[in-house]
């Protein structure tokens, strides 16, 4: 049962270090946005998964809730780290992200779902969120998000490798500025992703501003065994977006074309050709406005066998800091079932709102 009980308006603190980040599906679904308008012969291309939307879990609402993301479409982005191309039923989800779209404004945000996060994944199974999908697929990615942030997504995208890959050759590649030892793991990596896309293999040398194709720029943003980790790899990861955006502003419908003839045949999705059409009617109207991580308070833990997860702090806090920056609402009371998985995450970790937070730059 959702609660109906108001909450008073809770001053959020400023987060002028948010971390903005943009995973590797962003790219491809902002592309696809913009071309369908253009490319709607090509529709049929797309895998479609016939996903029965009123099969979906998620938790009773209140009706103030109900109204406030009714003026929302929120679609679920999930990057998989598939080695066989074109597998999209099953594997880890390592980009998981909601692109929330105003029906009004056509203002775009994007939040990154940390995919070590640690939430009910399943029958009451708490793990990293990035399971959820090898459990069950994207229904299963789906009600994960939607049990535990409270929200009431039915649309979905995935991607493999190759998209992002097929992306930026398309495009001319990238220039991006690379440091001597991240082009030792850029020729790491570079073996992997050429195998499993297969796509030739180039040794790169050199540092400092090169331009990198599609297999060097996708093992760039996958380099996360230098100082700082997972978050210095999102910082990559924002930096091959906004490179490939850049790319993309000077590219001409031709290039579009192009990119989405490649693109639509690495994607799987619920959306129908309609609906598609329907969103890419509106791509030159849309703003992308803003974009961050969840959850936006956070600490790690090791939770033995489920490895170094992400704790949010806690999980009822972030997720009405999410309501608020997702559709602005300063209304939203947590549902029962969020609150129990809050108190669950407290108890398996001992982590609370008090616990000191890591300061993400």
């Amino acid at each position: 049962m959702g609660d109906t009980k108001k909450k008073k308006k809770t001053t959020k603190k400023q987060r002028a270090k948010r971390r903005k980040v943009m995973f590797i599906v962003e790219i491809v679904i902002l592309l696809i946005l913009l071309a369908a308008v253009f490319v709607w012969l090509k529709l049929e291309k797309i895998d479609y998964n016939k996903l029965d939307e009123d099969d979906i879990l998620m938790n009773d609402l209140d009706d103030s809730t109900d109204e406030v993301m009714g003026k929302y479409t929120v679609i679920a982005l999930f990057g998989l780290d598939n080695r066989d191309n074109g597998t999209y039923e099953s594997g880890n989800s390592d980009t998981i992200m909601l692109a929330s779209i105003n029906n009004d404004s056509k203002e775009v945000k994007l939040v990154s779902i940390y995919r070590d996060t640690y939430l009910n994944v399943k029958d009451d199974t708490y793990a990293k969120m990035n399971s959820a999908y090898q459990r069950g697929g994207p229904k299963q990615a789906i009600e994960a998000l939607n049990t535990n942030l409270d929200l009431k997504i039915t649309k979905y995208v995935a991607v493999d490798f190759n998209a992002l890959v097929e992306t930026i050759d398309l495009i001319g590649g990238v220039d991006i500025d690379v440091t001597p030892q991240e082009v030792a793991k850029i020729n790491e990596y570079s073996g992997e992703v050429a195998q499993v896309t297969g796509k030739k293999n180039t040794t790169l040398s050199g540092s400092g501003v090169l331009h990198l194709n599609g297999v060097q720029a996708t093992a760039y943003a996958r380099i996360r065994k230098l100082a700082g980790d997972d978050y210095k790899r999102t910082e990559r990861q924002r930096t091959v977006i906004e490179a490939m955006i850049t790319k993309v502003q000077k590219s001409g419908v031709t290039t579009i074309n192009s990119v989405v003839d490649e693109v639509f045949d690495d994607i799987s999705t619920n959306i129908t050709p309609k609906q598609m059409l329907s969103l890419g009617s509106h791509a030159l109207s849309y703003k992308m406005v803003d974009n961050s991580g969840f959850p936006f308070e956070l600490k790690t833990k090791n939770m033995g066998k489920r490895g170094d997860c992400v704790i949010p702090l806690d999980l009822e806090t972030n997720v009405i800091e999410l309501h608020e920056y997702l559709f602005g609402s300063d209304t939203y009371t947590p549902t029962d079932s969020v609150k129990e998985k809050s108190k669950q995450i407290i108890n398996d970790t001992g982590y609370t709102k008090e616990t000191e937070a890591v300061k993400i730059q």
